[in-house]
């Protein structure tokens, strides 16, 4: 299990995720700069830090790297609910304590997930919500066959965890030091 993010290693990962593409030192400082006064060598620390933490791969450009995210910020969202539900000597009432703090949007979106991890064979008829209204949404493919994100789901295709590539650079699956697990990622 990953240990949270520092604050400035979340700034620099959520622009990775953000951009969803190899990214540079240079690139990172810029956009950072924008908010406070930072240097190149704190900002390549950190991408630094994050790739020996699994975080992210990196890839040489010249006498540079470009950054990559190992998973999306859902799997990095998923695994810390689930480490702290899995600390829980009561994990029935944790998660009732947990969907009383839901707002209606957040309960409207966990059901809409379920309905995508259960597959439309489990599905009972149900009025569908607002975000997924046939006039709003694509009619909806079988899972494996679905390729367009789930909207408003941010790094789901068909209901699963997307990562961004391949396996992580340093850590094996799984391990505490790497925070993609084999769930993260779509198989590659």
């Amino acid at each position: 299990m990953p240990r949270p993010l520092g604050e400035l290693e979340d700034a620099v990962m959520s622009r990775v995720w953000k951009w969803n593409r190899p990214v540079t030192v240079r690139e990172v400082l810029e956009d950072l700069q924008k908010e406070r006064s930072i240097a190149y060598t704190t900002v390549m620390t950190v991408l630094d830090n994050l790739h020996q933490k699994g975080w992210v791969r990196r890839e040489a450009e010249g006498r540079a790297y470009r950054y990559e995210a190992v998973s999306t910020r859902a799997a990095y969202a998923a695994a810390l609910m689930n480490d702290a539900w899995s600390q829980s000597d009561n994990p029935a009432a944790a998660l009732v304590a947990f969907f009383g703090m839901m707002s209606e949007e957040q309960r409207q979106a966990l059901s809409d997930a379920v309905r995508i991890v259960q597959g439309p064979e489990t599905q009972e008829p149900t009025e569908p919500s607002e975000s997924a209204r046939p006039a709003e949404r694509p009619e909806r493919a079988e899972p494996a066959e679905r390729a367009e994100p789930v909207e408003g789901v941010e790094g789901v295709e068909g209901g699963t965890p997307a990562a961004e590539g391949d396996a992580p650079a340093e850590a094996g699956e799984g391990s505490p030091e790497n925070p993609a697990s084999a769930q993260d990622r779509d198989g590659r």
